[in-house]
């Protein structure tokens, strides 16, 4: 790690936080896989508006 730092949580928070990880992990385990699921589940959004409201046209056509 390059630094640390605190945030705050409740203690609800923490404690579902606690049961998304894995033995051994870290919070800080936790929290990357779930941003990196965030960031995966904003592109698979952003992939199917595209495919929903664009116009594509075939390989024969070009």
């Amino acid at each position: 790690m390059t630094g640390t730092t605190t945030v705050a949580v409740s203690h609800g928070t923490k404690e579902q936080l606690r049961q998304l990880g894995e033995k051994g992990e870290s919070y800080e385990q936790i929290i990357q896989k779930l941003v990196k699921k965030a960031g995966l589940k904003e592109l698979d959004k952003r992939w199917n508006k595209i495919l929903k409201e664009d116009t594509f046209i075939s390989l024969e056509e070009l």
